[in-house]
């Protein structure tokens, strides 16, 4: 088979070509449809049209954030591989993964905690940290919110999407109820490439 498309934009746009078409008449607001269409891009995963949640001010909150310079915290290195640190350095901002560090490591080791709780904790420490993102751990979401209701931290978005069977769901169902910008998907599914495809799609748009 020598006529399969070898250049790498061109399998990009007809892949997405094959999502809209595949769509059919489900359709999205501009900026909502771009979030949702890249997530199934990375995935090939349709339902993600359906359990993609993006609360009203999310995508200009987090723009607005990242023109301003701000710092995304991913849970794993993952994520913080998969975003294109390239687009964001254009902002001054950079993307910070805090779960193999040994101060963190050492930390939840004393308390008892989940490393990804740890994590969380030194990362409010960052006053340019605006924007975090979670896709494995539940825990860190939890531990988040904690800290949002507490008013320890004022996300300019949280990208919600931990994968699993272990309080993933119930993770992201408590995020629907605080006042703060919010992407995240329902349910059991996500992970770490599905975050890291938000983001992504987040700063093409800019």
């Amino acid at each position: 088979m020598s006529n399969y498309v070898k250049i790498p934009h061109l399998i990009e746009e007809k892949s997405f070509e094959i999502i809209t078409e595949e769509l059919g008449k489900k359709v999205f607001p501009e900026e909502i449809g771009k979030i949702v269409k890249r997530v199934i891009h990375t995935t090939a995963d349709f339902e993600y049209a359906d359990i993609t949640i993006i609360s009203p001010e999310a995508i200009e909150s987090a723009k607005k954030a990242i023109k301003a310079g701000a710092n995304i915290i991913t849970d794993t290195n993952m994520s913080r591989s998969g975003i294109n640190k390239k687009r964001l350095a254009e902002y001054g901002g950079e993307v910070y993964c805090y779960i193999a560090d040994e101060d963190v490591a050492k930390a939840a080791k004393e308390k008892g905690t989940t490393r990804a709780m740890a994590a969380m904790d030194k990362a409010i420490e960052g006053e340019n940290n605006k924007i975090f993102v979670i896709g494995n751990a539940p825990t860190a979401l939890f531990k988040l919110k904690e800290f949002i209701e507490k008013g320890k931290v004022k996300p300019a978005l949280v990208v919600g999407v931990p994968v699993g069977f272990v309080g993933a769901a119930e993770s992201k169902e408590e995020f629907e109820k605080l006042n703060v910008p919010y992407i995240i998907t329902r349910g059991r599914k996500g992970g770490s490439t599905v975050a890291a495809a938000i983001i992504n799609a987040i700063l093409y748009m800019l």
